[in-house]
């Protein structure tokens, strides 16, 4: 028995050995198996002032094309691009001669005219007395009065050839017909212009107020006119409150702006409708030609928010991962609206209150994935 202890006192030991290591290799296994952690949310309903931004085009308040209205050369380029002028303000000179030689042709006529009439009334009052006396007939004192009108006529079109030479002489000079900004000049001095030059002068730009252009689609435009009180187009825009333009920096502007028309159709093409908003611009700080960003400010009064980290987007449609009753996620398709935060999407299908869903990490995540919730409760924004 005393040979056999050695042998017995090894074997214990190694089933000890093997024991414990049994033991050590099970806690990783069992870690490993169990559920990870996630942040969950809990939809519920709630009023908050969300915003809509829609792409918009710019124009000034007035775009007016300044064109020559007679042939000639530019002569003089009395205001630079860029710069701000006033109504009746000289822009350009036309040089154009025949002009001048038209008015000093229809004076001459003029001159020439006058002095014709001028003997037909000297041979009229000389023949009247005569005829009065019976010396001569009186044929020859109608005939006389006839060439006095015919000369007065003459004089009349000489009169209507002066005046119109010397409008489009006028012509020649171009000013302002508005305050506002002058365009690009393509055309420099010494340049042949005429009516019919494929670009005009300059582009006069109004932009004491410019006019934003944008468009809703068709599920949009009925969302708004449902969504604001009022029998008409223009009881709806004014219970809307002033929104905000996001220039093309990113930066808001100043100044607050209103919508102010809606276009009576819907384009067959796009199916957009058309919108304007109309904003103050004292400074001059916005030009015609530009692009921006209107900001609509929206009232949502049950709105089911969730964070813009919770979604993921395939093939342009938005999923989220809902959690069951026995935390189990599913890849669920979501509808936002276009009504948004910088962090949050308000979501008109997909999601009802009461749903629980992976506010953060889902990068990881697939269906039927178990998952340990962390509650992170309710979205709450302060409005």
């Amino acid at each position: 028995m005393k040979k056999n202890t050695p042998v017995l006192i090894l074997c214990a030991s190694a089933w000890l050995l093997l024991a414990t290591a049994c033991k050590n290799n099970a806690a990783p296994a069992a870690a490993a198996t169990a559920p990870a952690n996630y942040p969950v949310i809990t939809i519920a309903q709630q009023e908050v002032m969300l915003h809509a931004d829609y792409p918009a085009a710019i124009q000034g308040q007035q775009n007016i094309e300044i064109r020559p209205k007679v042939d000639g050369y530019i002569l003089q380029q009395l205001v630079d691009e860029g710069a701000a002028v006033k109504k009746g303000q000289l822009l350009f000179r036309i040089h154009a001669p025949q002009y001048e030689q038209e008015v000093r042709t229809a004076t001459a006529a003029i001159k020439r005219a006058a002095a014709e009439v001028a003997t037909a009334k000297m041979q009229v009052k000389k023949v009247t007395p005569l005829v009065q006396k019976e010396i001569i007939s009186n044929y020859e004192l109608e005939a006389l009065q006839f060439t006095l009108q015919a000369k007065e006529a003459e004089l009349a079109q000489a009169q209507a050839s002066l005046a119109n030479a010397q409008t489009n002489l006028g012509y020649t000079t171009i000013t302002s017909p508005a305050d506002g900004v002058i365009g690009t000049i393509p055309y420099k001095i010494g340049s042949l212009v005429s009516s019919t030059s494929p670009q005009p002068l300059t582009t006069l730009s109004n932009i004491s107020s410019v006019y934003a252009y944008f468009s809703f689609n068709e599920k949009q435009f009925l969302d708004f006119l449902q969504g604001y009180k009022g029998n008409t187009m223009k009881e709806k825009l004014s219970q809307l409150p002033p929104v905000t333009l996001i220039l093309s920096n990113g930066v808001e502007y100043d100044e607050k702006g209103r919508l102010e028309t809606i276009s009576g159709l819907i384009n067959t093409e796009t199916g957009t409708v058309n919108f304007r908003a109309t904003f103050p611009n004292p400074a001059g700080l916005i030009r015609s030609g530009g692009s921006a960003v209107v900001r609509i400010p929206q009232q949502h009064t049950a709105a089911l928010l969730i964070p813009k980290k919770a979604t993921y987007e395939l093939q342009g449609k938005y999923f989220v991962f809902t959690v069951d009753k026995n935390n189990v996620v599913k890849s669920t398709e979501v509808m936002p609206e276009q009504a948004a935060t910088p962090d949050y999407y308000v979501i008109s299908a997909g999601l009802k209150t009461g749903d629980r869903v992976v506010a953060d990490g889902i990068g990881s995540l697939q269906d039927g994935t178990t998952i340990q919730p962390v509650i992170a409760g309710a979205v709450k924004l302060r409005h």
